[in-house]
């Protein structure tokens, strides 16, 4: 192979010039194994692929910017988050998911490159594993006590789980999401659930879905609504959920483990509770003829009203105003949609706020679809399945254990006598 074919090879003064160390902590990076040096053809020092050098470089300068506003900053090219919008990889993430099925949106969050038609397909083993787990539940267990379960027996039939390359990740991803679903009890079922040797359905994601959260037959807006919910929640920047599974992926956890964390994050009733809240209080709006009532309870007690308000937009919530925009088509939704509005201009009063967030138009649509209260955690989870696949991915590209904070010691100081 002649030089203009090899890669491009720099020397140790050169790659410590890059990453603005000595050349000794250049030497201390290839021992933990963050850079590789290869002998020069005369033996008399070690040279470094370029590329590699200002990979880490890029890495490094990225890990030592300052925290913003006093808060730690990670790093990503995922999402962008503005006062009124928010994109994924630099497109408009409403106008993506209007246009693009919730797969071919996952493909782009993860790869940059939008696959037509993409299709997600259980893996016999895997889905048999799932389902038998989720039947083996109390009746009374709920969509994420039954997804964290479907996680980890999907988890030990794929051998490839540790391989933490970004081919191997990606297809567990393309498993797990569809294993996820079709392990899900159908909505028309005995609680039991599908029996676990039936073969993996086919089809958009968003069609198999709508057969576990309502009995009712599906329609075209209705599915078109359900789709363009998955596409729109598939990730949020660095929500608490998100957080945790990239501090699992930086101990190297696999992918099934990465998203086991977030959904043990999003269990909590501060995250993933949210939508099932939204989805009652709508309920108890329609039932009383109006939202005064509802809302003069709620700030009575001292609580916010549920799905209204979101810290990170000025205005309405952008996923609520692209899915509520899409339920206008939604056969049975007008009631629905109604009294959303009417919740939200009761809070606001003249007051210029709170706007309408994504689980009040969550709300809308189960409610309107004949779906649960709790269908919003599982529609919630499924979609941002992909975001965290997409975070780990950015994750294993880092320096490992990087998110390992010092504790701030405020106990007795030592040394105590024994108790």
């Amino acid at each position: 192979m002649n030089e203009a074919q090899d890669e491009r090879r720099i020397s140790t003064r050169e790659a410590a010039r890059l990453l603005g160390v000595k050349p000794a902590t250049v030497y201390a990076y290839v021992s933990r194994g963050q850079l590789t040096s290869r002998r020069d053809a005369v033996g008399r020092g070690s040279t470094f692929d370029a590329a590699e050098v200002e990979a880490l470089a890029r890495r490094t300068r990225r890990e030592a910017a300052p925290p913003v506003g006093g808060e730690p900053v990670v790093r990503t090219s995922l999402t962008l988050i503005e006062p009124d919008r928010y994109w994924f990889r630099g497109v408009d993430a409403c106008e993506l998911a209007a246009r693009h099925s919730y797969e071919e949106v996952a493909e782009w969050l993860w790869t940059g490159a939008l696959r037509r038609n993409a299709r997600f397909t259980a893996p016999p083993d895997a889905l048999c594993a799932a389902r038998r787990a989720v039947a083996a539940l109390p009746e009374h267990s709920g969509p994420l006590d039954r997804l964290r379960v479907a996680t980890a027996a999907a988890a030990v039939t794929d051998p490839l789980r540790f391989d933490l390359s970004e081919e191997a990740v990606l297809g567990s991803a393309r498993h797990l999401i569809p294993t996820l679903v079709d392990a899900l009890p159908p909505a028309a079922a005995e609680p039991t659930g599908p029996a676990a040797e039936e073969p993996a359905p086919e089809g958009p994601l968003a069609a198999r879905l709508w057969t576990r959260l309502t009995a009712r037959e599906p329609d075209p807006a209705g599915l078109a609504a359900l789709d363009l919910a998955l596409a729109l929640l598939i990730d949020h920047d660095l929500a608490a959920s998100t957080l945790a599974v990239r501090v699992a992926a930086s101990a190297r956890a696999h992918p099934y483990a990465a998203v086991s964390a977030g959904l043990g994050v999003l269990e909590g009733p501060l995250h993933g509770a949210a939508g099932r809240l939204a989805h009652r209080t709508l309920a108890e709006v329609l039932e009383r003829g109006g939202a005064a009532p509802v809302v003069a309870e709620h700030l009575r007690a001292g609580r916010p009203v549920p799905g209204l308000g979101h810290r990170l937009y000025a205005a309405e919530d952008p996923r609520a105003t692209a899915l509520l925009a899409r339920l206008e088509d939604v056969p049975g939704a007008a009631l629905a949609l109604a009294a959303a509005r009417e919740l939200a201009a009761t809070t606001a009063a003249g007051r210029g706020g709170p706007h309408a967030n994504v689980d009040l138009a969550l709300a809308v649509l189960t409610l309107s679809t004949g779906m649960p209260a709790e269908a919003g955690e599982t529609v919630f989870a499924v979609a941002r399945t992909a975001g965290w696949i997409a975070h780990a991915l950015e994750e294993y590209q880092e320096r490992p254990l990087r998110m390992r904070p010092t504790g701030h010691y405020e106990g007795p100081r030592p040394p105590r006598p024994l108790p």
